[in-house]
């Protein structure tokens, strides 16, 4: 598969806004909000441990992203993103997490995030992307909806 700079700049959008929320401080255990929060920590964790599976786990059914991305499609994004790279990291620099009072079965995230990928040790890309994303609560457990992204 080519590796265009927008396909690339694709992958790592991708990585940013599955994990915009990372840096978010737990509460409660049975708080919605700390429950929240422990899912997107979920997320970076599976991200940078490259597990495909925990990740989709944690995607909703439905799950759509900028660019009509769907389940499949990340799925296929993240496989080339990990073959691509050995280290990966996701910094959220600000995060801002918040269950909608009116329907709380929906959590909004919002984030500064800085992702980057290696080989090695040491960086071969650092991107910043701001990152907006939606999460519902289904069954008791949040899964990532909706998720969009600005360079």
């Amino acid at each position: 598969m080519l590796s265009t700079p927008a396909v690339r700049a694709r992958r790592r959008a991708v990585l940013a806004m599955l994990v915009a929320s990372a840096a978010l401080a737990a509460c409660g255990k049975d708080d919605p909000q700390a429950k929240l929060e422990a899912a997107a920590r979920a997320l970076q964790a599976a991200i940078e441990a490259r597990d495909i599976g925990d990740v989709m786990d944690l995607l909703d059914e439905h799950f759509q992203g900028s660019g009509n991305l769907d389940r499949d499609g990340t799925r296929r994004m993240l496989t080339a993103t990990f073959l691509r790279f050995q280290n990966i990291k996701l910094i959220a620099m600000s995060s801002q997490a918040r269950v909608d009072p009116q329907t709380p079965t929906l959590g909004r995230v919002e984030a500064q995030v800085l992702v980057t990928g290696a080989q090695g040790l040491i960086p071969e890309r650092a991107e910043p992307y701001t990152v907006r994303m939606e999460w519902r609560l289904v069954g008791g457990d949040w899964k990532l909806a909706d998720l969009r992204w600005d360079e």
